[in-house]
């Protein structure tokens, strides 16, 4: 088999584009380097100061961990380099990173969660980056917040980066789902899975079924019906929840699954709301779900359509294979 590093297929799917500049794919492979370093800094985590919580609350209102600190700072430093950005708005940030160097804004805009479940690292439990790229829309010199309020079906690239037993980039362009796994003895990121489909049957569910007495009834009778015995395999669903976006996706990606973060009423008894952020994780990983064959809603609205209101704009989230997430639709509908 010919091994093909991730420059190498950046660089290809470039070739595809004669009047490309070069700008996009490096970008990409600026993602990719830090990755590296995130990755190497995630499996020093119980050797290095690095574990636990700075003291300090990010907009979120959610104690910031130390290396939630450490990926966001290492990713806008190499992400501001290079003229290729205009923009960078991140899950730890209540506002977007401005390029203040005229010659060092760029074509693109960043929407970034640097640490998904980072609480875990503790626990030794996979962690990861998302991303989404969109194209600068703002009229200025410079970008502004009007290039990452976009709603998904804008992006040009979304992707995430898993930190587990391997480290492996996962992203689209629109023109399906490649998946690179880390070689650490040379230090690059190799093509280990070309186009990835969800496969079918859907077989695993994902959600935090102790937010069950939060649930609207349509989501709880969804969740009962998967734990009755399907009368084809002769078994209910099989559950499996990590309580980390991108380590719950990625399991369901390669072997087919239903991730659930539906609206509760945890906060107001009269009022459901979602918990997951729009632009930093909802509309990134529906963008890679739809190109692999899957689909992502809010329950009612299909999450690459709603328009963000602002940066940290929350939703529900449910995404894995179209026809089982177009069926808890169905049983939304029906209350």
């Amino acid at each position: 088999m010919k091994l093909k590093t991730i420059e190498q297929h950046i660089l290809d799917q470039q070739r595809k584009y004669p009047g490309a500049s070069g700008g996009f794919s490096g970008l990409l492979y600026d993602i990719a380097l830090a990755a590296k370093i995130i990755g190497k800094q995630v499996n020093m985590a119980g050797l290095v100061n690095v574990i636990g919580a700075t003291g300090d609350v990010n907009i979120q209102g959610e104690v910031v961990q130390k290396m939630d600190t450490y990926a966001n700072d290492l990713l806008i430093n190499i992400l501001t380099n290079g003229g290729k950005v205009c923009a960078i708005a991140s899950e730890e940030n209540e506002n977007i990173v401005e390029i203040h160097d005229e010659f060092l804004v760029g074509k693109y805009a960043i929407n970034m969660d640097p640490l998904d479940g980072s609480s875990n690292i503790g626990a030794n439990v996979s962690i990861g980056t998302i991303f989404s790229i969109h194209r600068k829309i703002s009229k200025g010199h410079k970008g502004s917040e009007e290039d990452c309020l976009q709603k998904g079906t804008k992006q040009a690239c979304a992707g995430y980066v898993i930190y587990g037993s391997s480290t492996m980039l996962v992203y689209t362009t629109g023109t399906g789902v490649h998946g690179f796994t880390l070689d650490p003895t040379v230090g690059e990121f190799i093509l280990s899975h070309e186009n990835i489909q969800m496969p079918e049957p859907c077989k695993i569910y994902s959600v935090n079924e102790g937010n069950y007495n939060y649930w609207d009834n349509g989501t709880k009778k969804y969740i009962e019906s998967l734990k009755e015995v399907d009368k084809t395999s002769n078994r209910p669903y099989t559950s499996r929840y990590i309580g980390s976006l991108v380590s719950d996706f990625h399991r369901n990606l390669l072997y087919g699954g239903i991730f659930l973060y539906p609206a509760d009423y945890k906060k107001d008894p009269k009022k459901p709301e979602g918990k997951l952020r729009l632009l930093f994780e909802a509309s990134p990983i529906a963008f890679i779900a739809e190109q692999a064959g899957g689909y992502a809603t809010t329950g009612t609205q299909r999450i690459l359509d709603i328009e963000p209101k602002h940066l940290h704009h929350r939703v529900p989230l449910i995404v894995g294979n179209k026809s089982e997430v177009l069926r808890y639709e169905e049983f939304l509908k029906r209350g």
